[in-house]
Protein backbone atom coordinates (compact mmCIF):
# COMPACT_ATOMS: atom_id res chain seq x y z
CA UNK A 1 0.00 0.00 0.00
CA UNK A 2 1.19 3.66 -1.22
CA UNK A 3 0.60 6.07 1.33
CA UNK A 4 0.50 9.74 0.45
CA UNK A 5 0.17 13.11 2.36
CA UNK A 6 -1.70 15.46 0.73
CA UNK A 7 -2.76 19.39 0.13
CA UNK A 8 -3.70 21.31 -2.27
CA UNK A 9 -4.16 20.82 -5.91
CA UNK A 10 -0.29 20.13 -6.66
CA UNK A 11 -0.75 17.01 -4.23
CA UNK A 12 -4.13 16.28 -6.68
CA UNK A 13 -2.16 15.44 -9.60
CA UNK A 14 -0.40 13.26 -8.57
CA UNK A 15 -2.85 11.51 -6.39
CA UNK A 16 -4.67 11.11 -9.76
CA UNK A 17 -1.35 9.53 -11.26
CA UNK A 18 -1.46 7.58 -8.98
CA UNK A 19 -5.09 6.50 -8.94
CA UNK A 20 -4.63 5.25 -12.52
CA UNK A 21 -2.59 2.27 -11.35
CA UNK A 22 -3.22 1.30 -8.16
CA UNK A 23 -6.33 -0.44 -7.04
CA UNK A 24 -8.54 0.43 -4.02
CA UNK A 25 -6.84 -1.08 -1.39
CA UNK A 26 -3.37 -0.29 -3.14
CA UNK A 27 -3.57 3.09 -2.16
CA UNK A 28 -4.16 5.77 1.03
CA UNK A 29 -4.66 9.66 0.94
CA UNK A 30 -3.66 10.93 4.47
CA UNK A 31 -5.28 15.18 3.39
CA UNK A 32 -4.62 18.33 5.45
CA UNK A 33 -7.23 19.66 7.62
CA UNK A 34 -5.30 22.45 8.29
CA UNK A 35 -6.96 25.16 5.43
CA UNK A 36 -9.95 23.96 6.89
CA UNK A 37 -13.07 27.10 8.09
CA UNK A 38 -16.04 27.93 8.67
CA UNK A 39 -18.44 29.92 6.71
CA UNK A 40 -21.59 30.84 7.25
CA UNK A 41 -22.12 28.22 9.84
CA UNK A 42 -20.85 25.44 7.43
CA UNK A 43 -17.28 23.34 8.39
CA UNK A 44 -15.42 23.42 4.57
CA UNK A 45 -12.60 21.44 3.84
CA UNK A 46 -11.09 22.49 0.69
CA UNK A 47 -7.88 19.97 0.58
CA UNK A 48 -10.41 17.07 1.36
CA UNK A 49 -12.59 18.27 -1.05
CA UNK A 50 -10.10 18.96 -3.96
CA UNK A 51 -9.08 15.48 -3.44
CA UNK A 52 -12.46 14.19 -3.43
CA UNK A 53 -13.49 15.66 -6.55
CA UNK A 54 -10.15 14.99 -8.60
CA UNK A 55 -10.74 11.41 -7.49
CA UNK A 56 -14.62 11.50 -8.76
CA UNK A 57 -13.62 13.38 -11.90
CA UNK A 58 -15.81 16.00 -11.13
CA UNK A 59 -12.77 18.66 -10.17
CA UNK A 60 -12.72 22.12 -11.96
CA UNK A 61 -9.83 21.83 -14.50
CA UNK A 62 -9.68 25.00 -15.11
CA UNK A 63 -8.59 25.83 -11.24
CA UNK A 64 -7.97 22.39 -10.40
CA UNK A 65 -10.57 22.88 -7.25
CA UNK A 66 -14.22 23.48 -6.75
CA UNK A 67 -16.80 21.49 -9.42
CA UNK A 68 -17.06 21.80 -13.29
CA UNK A 69 -19.40 23.26 -14.14
CA UNK A 70 -20.38 24.77 -11.39
CA UNK A 71 -23.10 27.90 -10.41
CA UNK A 72 -22.82 30.26 -8.10
CA UNK A 73 -26.71 31.47 -7.39
CA UNK A 74 -26.64 30.93 -3.96
CA UNK A 75 -23.54 33.03 -3.53
CA UNK A 76 -25.03 35.74 -5.62
CA UNK A 77 -28.16 35.52 -3.42
CA UNK A 78 -25.95 35.59 0.02
CA UNK A 79 -23.97 38.97 -1.37
CA UNK A 80 -27.25 40.72 -2.29
CA UNK A 81 -28.34 39.94 1.47
CA UNK A 82 -25.09 41.08 2.52
CA UNK A 83 -22.91 38.29 2.95
CA UNK A 84 -19.07 37.82 2.23
CA UNK A 85 -18.32 36.31 -1.61
CA UNK A 86 -14.54 36.09 -1.52
CA UNK A 87 -14.71 32.64 -1.01
CA UNK A 88 -16.09 31.33 -4.08
CA UNK A 89 -18.89 28.45 -2.90
CA UNK A 90 -20.45 26.76 -5.99
CA UNK A 91 -24.05 25.63 -5.78
CA UNK A 92 -23.16 21.77 -6.02
CA UNK A 93 -19.94 22.31 -3.91
CA UNK A 94 -22.05 24.18 -1.47
CA UNK A 95 -23.81 21.00 -1.22
CA UNK A 96 -20.96 19.09 0.02
CA UNK A 97 -19.95 21.32 2.73
CA UNK A 98 -24.00 20.98 4.00
CA UNK A 99 -23.66 18.11 3.68
CA UNK A 100 -20.69 17.55 6.01
CA UNK A 101 -21.74 20.05 8.47
CA UNK A 102 -24.97 18.22 9.24
CA UNK A 103 -23.62 14.96 10.05
CA UNK A 104 -20.69 16.77 11.85
CA UNK A 105 -23.37 18.39 14.02
CA UNK A 106 -25.25 14.79 14.48
CA UNK A 107 -21.91 13.66 16.47
CA UNK A 108 -20.29 12.09 13.60
CA UNK A 109 -16.96 12.54 13.43
CA UNK A 110 -14.28 14.10 10.23
CA UNK A 111 -13.21 10.74 9.57
CA UNK A 112 -16.41 8.86 8.94
CA UNK A 113 -18.63 12.03 7.00
CA UNK A 114 -15.30 11.78 4.67
CA UNK A 115 -15.89 8.04 4.35
CA UNK A 116 -19.56 9.10 3.50
CA UNK A 117 -18.56 11.12 1.52
CA UNK A 118 -16.16 8.98 -0.52
CA UNK A 119 -19.28 6.55 -0.87
CA UNK A 120 -21.63 8.78 -2.13
CA UNK A 121 -18.63 10.57 -4.72
CA UNK A 122 -17.97 6.68 -5.90
CA UNK A 123 -14.65 7.12 -4.38
CA UNK A 124 -13.20 3.72 -3.91
CA UNK A 125 -9.42 4.88 -2.42
CA UNK A 126 -8.93 5.31 1.13
CA UNK A 127 -9.14 9.24 1.95
CA UNK A 128 -8.45 9.80 5.49
CA UNK A 129 -8.55 13.67 7.06
CA UNK A 130 -5.01 13.94 9.12
CA UNK A 131 -7.26 14.85 12.34
CA UNK A 132 -10.67 14.56 13.59
CA UNK A 133 -9.52 17.54 15.53
CA UNK A 134 -10.69 21.41 14.29
CA UNK A 135 -7.41 23.00 13.26
CA UNK A 136 -7.16 25.91 11.47
CA UNK A 137 -4.22 27.47 10.20
CA UNK A 138 -3.25 31.33 11.03
CA UNK A 139 -0.79 33.47 9.51
CA UNK A 140 0.88 35.98 11.20
CA UNK A 141 1.38 38.98 8.60
CA UNK A 142 2.07 42.64 8.07
CA UNK A 143 -1.70 42.91 7.60
CA UNK A 144 -2.27 41.43 11.02
CA UNK A 145 -3.68 37.61 11.58
CA UNK A 146 -5.12 36.15 8.87
CA UNK A 147 -6.93 32.63 8.62
CA UNK A 148 -5.15 30.68 5.80
CA UNK A 149 -8.29 30.83 3.31
CA UNK A 150 -8.37 34.91 3.88
CA UNK A 151 -4.81 34.89 2.98
CA UNK A 152 -4.73 32.93 0.13
CA UNK A 153 -8.23 33.75 -1.29
CA UNK A 154 -9.41 37.08 -0.19
CA UNK A 155 -6.02 38.95 0.09
CA UNK A 156 -4.43 36.87 -3.12
CA UNK A 157 -1.11 36.45 -0.88
CA UNK A 158 -0.61 39.72 -0.94
CA UNK A 159 0.48 40.69 2.72
CA UNK A 160 4.15 39.71 3.66
CA UNK A 161 4.36 36.49 5.88
CA UNK A 162 6.31 36.60 9.38
CA UNK A 163 4.93 33.50 11.32
CA UNK A 164 2.45 30.40 11.12
CA UNK A 165 0.24 29.29 13.91
CA UNK A 166 -1.36 25.98 13.48
CA UNK A 167 -4.30 26.32 16.05
CA UNK A 168 -5.19 23.83 18.29
CA UNK A 169 -2.84 21.50 17.08
CA UNK A 170 -1.08 20.76 20.52
CA UNK A 171 -4.99 18.52 21.49
CA UNK A 172 -5.27 17.11 18.32
CA UNK A 173 -4.48 13.20 17.77
CA UNK A 174 -3.89 11.32 14.48
CA UNK A 175 -7.63 10.50 12.90
CA UNK A 176 -8.25 6.74 12.92
CA UNK A 177 -6.71 4.83 10.34
CA UNK A 178 -3.62 7.26 10.30
CA UNK A 179 -1.16 5.23 12.22
CA UNK A 180 -1.95 1.86 11.21
CA UNK A 181 -1.47 3.19 7.84
CA UNK A 182 1.68 4.73 8.01
CA UNK A 183 3.10 1.62 9.90
CA UNK A 184 1.51 -0.80 7.41
CA UNK A 185 2.69 1.29 4.71
CA UNK A 186 4.88 -0.31 1.71
CA UNK A 187 5.73 3.47 1.08
CA UNK A 188 5.19 7.12 2.10
CA UNK A 189 4.68 9.87 -0.22
CA UNK A 190 4.80 13.59 0.64
CA UNK A 191 3.48 15.15 -2.54
CA UNK A 192 4.72 18.17 -4.13
CA UNK A 193 2.95 20.49 -1.78
CA UNK A 194 3.43 23.71 0.41
CA UNK A 195 5.70 22.83 2.96
CA UNK A 196 4.43 25.44 5.39
CA UNK A 197 0.34 25.45 4.75
CA UNK A 198 0.17 21.89 3.31
CA UNK A 199 2.29 19.40 4.73
CA UNK A 200 3.90 21.03 7.83
CA UNK A 201 -0.57 21.05 9.33
CA UNK A 202 -0.23 17.21 9.33
CA UNK A 203 3.73 16.84 10.27
CA UNK A 204 2.43 19.35 13.40
CA UNK A 205 -0.07 16.48 14.78
CA UNK A 206 1.12 14.83 17.52
CA UNK A 207 2.58 11.74 16.74
CA UNK A 208 2.96 11.76 12.76
CA UNK A 209 6.43 13.14 12.65
CA UNK A 210 7.32 10.14 15.29
CA UNK A 211 5.51 7.46 13.08
CA UNK A 212 7.33 8.74 10.09
CA UNK A 213 10.51 7.90 11.77
CA UNK A 214 8.93 4.31 12.95
CA UNK A 215 7.46 2.84 9.86
CA UNK A 216 9.71 0.58 7.77
CA UNK A 217 8.48 2.38 4.61
CA UNK A 218 10.65 4.54 2.81
CA UNK A 219 9.36 7.75 2.76
CA UNK A 220 9.45 10.04 -0.35
CA UNK A 221 9.33 13.30 -1.07
CA UNK A 222 8.91 14.98 -3.97
CA UNK A 223 9.86 18.72 -4.76
CA UNK A 224 7.34 21.52 -4.93
CA UNK A 225 9.68 23.75 -6.08
CA UNK A 226 11.21 23.32 -9.83
CA UNK A 227 13.65 26.13 -11.18
CA UNK A 228 13.40 28.55 -8.12
CA UNK A 229 9.47 28.62 -8.91
CA UNK A 230 6.66 27.15 -7.65
CA UNK A 231 4.17 25.61 -10.20
CA UNK A 232 1.35 26.43 -8.32
CA UNK A 233 0.69 28.39 -5.26
CA UNK A 234 3.02 30.61 -2.68
CA UNK A 235 5.13 28.13 -1.75
CA UNK A 236 8.00 30.20 -3.28
CA UNK A 237 7.32 33.65 -1.66
CA UNK A 238 6.58 31.77 1.29
CA UNK A 239 9.90 30.75 1.78
CA UNK A 240 11.92 33.63 0.84
CA UNK A 241 9.17 35.54 3.76
CA UNK A 242 10.64 33.16 6.19
CA UNK A 243 14.30 33.34 5.44
CA UNK A 244 14.59 29.93 3.50
CA UNK A 245 16.31 29.70 -0.05
CA UNK A 246 13.95 29.08 -2.49
CA UNK A 247 15.46 26.09 -4.04
CA UNK A 248 14.18 22.25 -3.52
CA UNK A 249 17.09 22.30 -0.79
CA UNK A 250 15.29 23.81 1.49
CA UNK A 251 12.73 21.59 1.57
CA UNK A 252 14.73 18.27 1.68
CA UNK A 253 16.36 20.28 4.80
CA UNK A 254 12.55 20.66 6.30
CA UNK A 255 12.38 16.69 5.72
CA UNK A 256 15.43 15.24 6.44
CA UNK A 257 14.88 13.92 10.18
CA UNK A 258 12.31 11.21 9.08
CA UNK A 259 13.05 11.59 4.76
CA UNK A 260 15.07 8.73 3.10
CA UNK A 261 14.55 9.89 -0.59
CA UNK A 262 14.06 13.39 -2.20
CA UNK A 263 12.68 13.14 -5.92
CA UNK A 264 14.59 16.09 -7.33
CA UNK A 265 13.14 17.88 -11.10
CA UNK A 266 15.31 17.13 -13.92
CA UNK A 267 15.68 20.96 -14.38
CA UNK A 268 17.08 21.51 -11.23
CA UNK A 269 20.09 18.31 -11.19
CA UNK A 270 22.92 20.20 -10.26
CA UNK A 271 21.09 20.43 -6.88
CA UNK A 272 21.49 16.76 -6.33
CA UNK A 273 24.98 16.17 -4.52
CA UNK A 274 24.00 19.90 -2.38
CA UNK A 275 20.43 17.17 -1.12
CA UNK A 276 22.69 14.13 -0.77
CA UNK A 277 24.50 15.79 2.40
CA UNK A 278 21.59 15.47 4.40
CA UNK A 279 22.22 11.69 3.47
CA UNK A 280 19.10 11.05 1.47
CA UNK A 281 18.97 9.21 -1.88
CA UNK A 282 18.18 11.73 -4.52
CA UNK A 283 15.93 10.72 -7.79
CA UNK A 284 15.49 13.20 -10.60
CA UNK A 285 13.17 13.22 -13.02
CA UNK A 286 10.64 15.45 -14.93
CA UNK A 287 8.24 16.50 -12.08
CA UNK A 288 6.01 19.05 -14.02
CA UNK A 289 2.55 17.45 -14.74
CA UNK A 290 0.36 19.52 -16.86
CA UNK A 291 -1.94 16.71 -18.45
CA UNK A 292 -3.02 13.97 -16.94
CA UNK A 293 -0.70 11.34 -19.21
CA UNK A 294 2.02 13.72 -16.99
CA UNK A 295 0.41 13.01 -14.13
CA UNK A 296 0.34 8.90 -14.87
CA UNK A 297 4.06 9.17 -15.89
CA UNK A 298 5.21 10.84 -12.90
CA UNK A 299 3.26 8.44 -10.83
CA UNK A 300 4.58 5.56 -13.10
CA UNK A 301 8.32 6.59 -12.58
CA UNK A 302 7.67 6.82 -8.80
CA UNK A 303 6.59 3.46 -7.92
CA UNK A 304 9.42 1.55 -10.42
CA UNK A 305 11.20 3.74 -8.18
CA UNK A 306 10.45 2.26 -5.41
Amino acid sequence: MIVMLAGGVGASKLILGFSKLLSPDQLTVIGNTGDDMELFGLRICPDLDTVLYTLCGKVNPKTGWGIRADSFRCLAALQELGGEGWFQLGDRDLATHIWRTSLLKQGYSLTQVTDRLCQAFEVNHKLLPMTDSFVPTYLVTDQGELHLQEYLVREGCRPVLKELRYSNIEQAQPAPGVADAILKAEAILLCPSNPFISIGPILAVPGIKELLVQTQAPVVAVTPIVNQRALKGPTAKMLAELDYAVSPTAIAEMYKDFLDVFVLDERDEELQQEIETFDLKVVTTNTVMTNTEEKINLARRLLEML
